[in-house]
């Protein structure tokens, strides 16, 4: 039965907000700032929301695919971003992208990426990219939204439900983050063992 979304707690994001604009215009003006090892710190963003969700199940698994046109898809297998129907019958996906993290953005003591940078959340990939699409699947459904540099220009649109669970972030980073790399030698790190995470790289940009 849905709720009043005015009595929703909030936890890692506000849900009372959709987009906070000042805060993704905040992250573009200084990517730097945000991503300082460029692309790869992107990765760890998301690989980092994989990673919870691997925590509160009983393990999980991450593909990361990088492609010949710049852009980088993860996938896992958790239980997709909280998606939820308000008073009015509408289905609210909790703002992961378009908002910051409450638990890591303006914390002095957020927690360090394996790049040794601080982790601030998903809205500084969605800001820091060209476009992005967010694939969700839920045990309640199934949607795709699409963000340009973190705002979204879809509505959440449906699509077929195939019978299983999780989230697929796929990003192009902007063309200022363009000029760093993913080594070989990044590729490693990626893959090393995390408590409840397995990652696999499917490297297609020499194909």
């Amino acid at each position: 039965m849905s709720t009043p979304r005015a009595a929703w707690r909030n936890t890692t994001h506000d849900w009372a907000s959709t987009v906070d604009l000042d805060h993704l215009e905040h992250i573009r003006q200084n990517p730097a700032a945000f991503a300082p090892s460029g692309i790869l710190h992107l990765i760890y963003e998301v690989v980092a929301y994989a990673a919870d969700e691997a925590e509160c199940g009983n393990g999980g698994h991450c593909r990361i695919t990088l492609y010949p046109d710049g852009s980088v898809a993860i996938a896992d297998n958790g239980r997709g971003t909280d998606t939820r129907l308000d008073e009015h019958g509408r289905i609210v996906k909790k703002p992961v992208m378009a908002t910051k993290d409450l638990r890591f953005f303006d914390h002095p003591d957020a927690p360090s990426l394996p790049d040794t940078h601080p982790r601030r959340g998903m809205s500084v990939v969605a800001a820091l990219s060209t476009w992005l699409v967010h694939t969700n699947r839920r045990r309640n459904g199934s949607w795709t939204q699409r963000y340009e540099h973190g705002v979204p220009t879809t509505e959440l649109q449906p699509i077929a439900d195939d019978h299983t669970t999780g989230t697929t972030v796929h990003f192009m980073p902007d063309r200022s983050l363009m000029a760093s790399s993913t080594t070989a030698d990044d590729l490693a790190r990626l893959t090393e063992p995390r408590p409840h995470l397995s990652v696999e790289i499917d490297d297609r940009r020499a194909a």
